[in-house]
């Protein structure tokens, strides 16, 4: 691990952005240009002590999964998500063409997306980015243990992402979420993270097992969905989903229809976001 190459890599590539870049508020008056450490550390879901030690060339070595989640923060492409590996004694991942890392591009029209709900995920239901509005309806994937933040995963073993949708909903997203992953499953038969998911939730979960020998397969797309906040309530949302040029990433939006019962609460949502991204 070369830390003072990877301290130095890590300023510059801050020392670049701007909060604008990233969905944040430019707010007071800053002293120097880029982000603030404490803003990065809130977008890659890690506390501001542990990045501000990477940046200062001390403290412990980072984890793959901590890598990741700094180069989505710090928007990072292919290439430099690569040397931040190298950087830090770890080898890249070696997942293309199924990429876990978001590109820049993509990432920069969820950093738009500041008035609703919207996220990255991968086409085995792997949650790869939020924006803020997100995070206040779904919850922060980043903060899970790495299995946890498969939202396919998560809604079979564990009863509490069930809670987010009314109770009469839930069949149904468990039917959609199982069809998808057949599709996924048939388009790469050899991609054997996607194959070792599947069988874990078989020997997981009786009703994912059910559900997968029933052998529906259907490709997620535009839909209506109903949410159940513990802040604002019942929201009705409509599902936007735009996929990538390789089918492998989707950016999922959810909108309100204006004048409605839920666009009035997604604005409420809307504050209670941005105070969650608010630095103290």
């Amino acid at each position: 691990m070369d830390r003072s190459e990877l301290a130095d890599f890590l300023r510059h590539c801050r020392a670049r952005l701007a909060p604008a870049d990233v969905g944040l508020s430019q707010g007071a008056r800053r002293r120097t240009p880029g982000l603030r450490r404490e803003e990065v550390a809130q977008l890659a879901g890690m506390s501001t002590d542990h990045y501000t030690r990477l940046e200062q060339a001390r403290g412990s070595r980072p984890s793959r999964q901590m890598l990741a989640a700094v180069a989505r923060a710090l928007r990072l492409t292919g290439d430099e998500r690569d040397h931040l590996f190298h950087l830090a004694g770890e080898e890249p991942p070696r997942d293309r063409p199924t990429t876990a890392h978001v590109r820049p591009g993509l990432l920069l029209v969820l950093d738009r997306l500041t008035d609703t709900p919207a996220r990255v995920v991968s086409d085995r239901g792997d949650v790869l980015a939020q924006n803020a509005m997100a995070r206040a309806l779904h919850g922060d994937a980043s903060a899970r243990p790495e299995a946890e933040q498969n939202v396919v995963w998560r809604y079979f073993t564990d009863p509490s992402a069930r809670e987010l949708f009314p109770a009469e909903d839930r069949d149904r997203a468990a039917r959609t979420a199982v069809a998808d992953l057949r599709a996924t499953l048939a388009r790469r038969p050899d991609d054997a993270r996607l194959a070792g998911l599947v069988r874990r939730l078989r020997a997981r979960s009786e009703e994912f097992s059910a559900l997968w020998d029933a052998h529906d397969v259907a490709v997620r797309r535009s839909d209506v969905k109903r949410f159940v906040h513990p802040v604002v309530g019942l929201l009705e949302l409509d599902c936007e989903v735009l996929l990538s040029p390789e089918h492998d990433q989707r950016l999922v939006v959810y909108t309100a229809r204006p004048g409605s019962e839920s666009y009035e609460r997604l604005e409420l949502l809307r504050v209670v976001g941005l105070q969650e991204l608010t630095p103290g």
